[in-house]
Formats: C-alpha cells, structure tokens, sequence
C-alpha cells in the first residue's frame, strides 16, 4: 500500500510497518520523528508499543481494540497533515567525548588485522579518507556541528546519529572489514554516515574514535536521568559531541560511581525546514541554548 510513496505492511496481526523511504534521508526522519510524536499526543487505546526507525517506524497494536487497518488510515492522514515546517520538541544535550582514549586505542591495536588501513589508527584513516590535513581538525570537524538521533537500536540505548550539516559536509566512513570481538562499553564509534555511542560492551565494526564519559544506558537506573528509563537517548534529541581531556573525563567517572552526574540538557523546539535550509545557522542557535 503506497501514499506520497511510503509504503504501509502488515506484521501478522499486532504490527504495522511503515517505510517512509528507502534510503536515509533527514526529510524521511523528520517525517518519522513527527508522525510518532503526533501518534503519541493522540493516546490512541489499543497502540502498545511505538517503534521508530531512521526512515522507517513499526506500531504495535491490539487488534481486538484498533483493528491495523483503521491505524493505517489514521497514520495516513497523519502524513497528510504533516509538513516541513511543524514544530519538532526535542532536548539539547552536551555528550562529553574523551578522543583517542587508551581503552578504545587497545581495542584497535587489537583488531588491525580486520581494518581497511593496519598501519593507522582509526581516527587516522577516517580524517584521511575524509580529506582531512590532519586528527585535530577531523575531530573539530565532528564538533562544530550537532548530531540529530535518527533512532536508538541494535542493542539496548544505541544511538545512531546522523550529523546536522550540508549534504557536501557530510562524514563517511567505511565499518571494519570484518567486525571486532571487543569494543569497550562507551565507545565512541563511525561507520557510514552515522556515529553512535556502544552502550555495553560487545563485538562491533564501527571505527572508534574515543570514549563518552556519561552512559547512555543504565539498567539499575541509578543516575537520575535515568529515572524514567534505562536508556537515555531518544529519537529526535540533538546531541552535541565535546571533546574533553582526560582530567575532565575522569571527573565526570567519579560522579557517574557517585550516582551524582547530570547531563546538561536544555529543551528545544525546531522546524525540519529550519534545519535543512540553513545548518550552521541552527547548530549555532543550539550551542548557544546549551553553553549560554
């Protein structure tokens, strides 16, 4: 079933599957980000569980209360209805990022024998294929401009970020050429054209860059960001990625143990047309809310 070329599945008889477009795109993402959040508001009986995707998002539903049809025609006109310029409620948050630490540096040391480039870092490699002169300007590179989540996934809390920039700014990086056995939990990590933060320890094919600080998942939910779930990031939030140094990092583990870390937050409201037409003018409205 198609409408404005997203096609509508069924998933037996409790999901409906929506695929907005078949590539990642930021239009296909806000699209998603503010057809959920207009499903939300709704509180529709019968909807379990709403689960977006980077251009693509799964509703799960009891039939015997909203038939998966009638969601469908609901979805439809919520599509309808929706435009570039609606009003997106998202959070700012600061993600402090230690780079070229020695936990990740030990996992690449370990693993160049499944890496595109054995005699260079991962940093080194991606600054290089990027065009970049040198790691430093590479790593400014991925600070100067904030990171949309397009979707949290693979394993509990991981977010994928796709960077707010011009299409022509955009970083790549190819994923190892066979995947790692071991990435240190926080790793701070790129493969194609996303960045995520590994929430636990685990295999992985992304290049690393360095380490957050903070968790993005938390299952004893001690710190009180976590109050209301075990994981943190969610779709639509606007993480900015600082670089800190090791003193800085070290401060911030100390208060994580001590269950006392806040991450620094504000909230936020934007357009998709506002950030499309003019990234660098909306990434500086966001650094200027979260470090005024």
């Amino acid at each position: 079933m198609n409408n404005l070329g997203t096609r509508y599945e069924y998933g037996g008889d409790e999901f409906v599957f929506v695929e907005l477009a078949e590539d990642m795109n930021s239009e296909a993402n806000f699209k998603g980000v503010a057809i959920t959040q207009k499903l939300r508001e709704k509180k529709l009986s019968g909807i379990l569980d709403i689960c977006p995707s980077n251009a693509s998002y799964l509703i799960r539903v009891n039939p015997e209360i909203l038939h998966p049809r009638e969601l469908i025609e609901i979805l439809t006109q919520i599509e309808v209805d929706i435009t570039l310029d609606m009003e997106i409620s998202s959070r700012a948050v600061d993600v402090p990022i230690l780079f070229e630490d020695p936990w990740t540096h030990d996992a690449i040391l370990k693993s160049r024998d499944r890496h595109q480039d054995p005699e260079s870092t991962d940093i080194e490699y991606a600054a290089k294929v990027n065009g970049f002169h040198s790691k430093e300007e590479f790593i400014k590179a991925l600070t100067d401009y904030p990171f949309l989540v397009s979707m949290i996934g693979f394993v509990p809390g991981l977010p994928f970020c796709f960077q707010m920039v011009n299409r022509d700014q955009q970083i790549e990086v190819p994923k190892y050429v066979r995947p790692r056995t071991y990435t240190p939990e926080r790793a701070f990590g790129f493969g194609g054209a996303f960045a995520c933060i590994y929430p636990v320890q685990g295999a992985g094919g992304y290049q690393l860059f360095g380490i957050a600080a903070a968790p993005v998942f938390d299952r004893d939910q001690k710190l009180a960001d976590f109050k209301n779930s075990m994981v943190f990031p969610r779709q639509g939030d606007i993480f900015r990625y600082r670089s800190i140094d090791r003193d800085e990092y070290d401060q911030i583990r100390k208060e994580v143990e001590q269950g006392t870390f806040r991450y620094k937050i504000v909230d936020i409201t934007y357009t998709p047309q506002e950030v499309m037409k003019n990234p660098k003018k909306f990434s500086e409205r966001v650094l200027g809310r979260l470090y005024q």
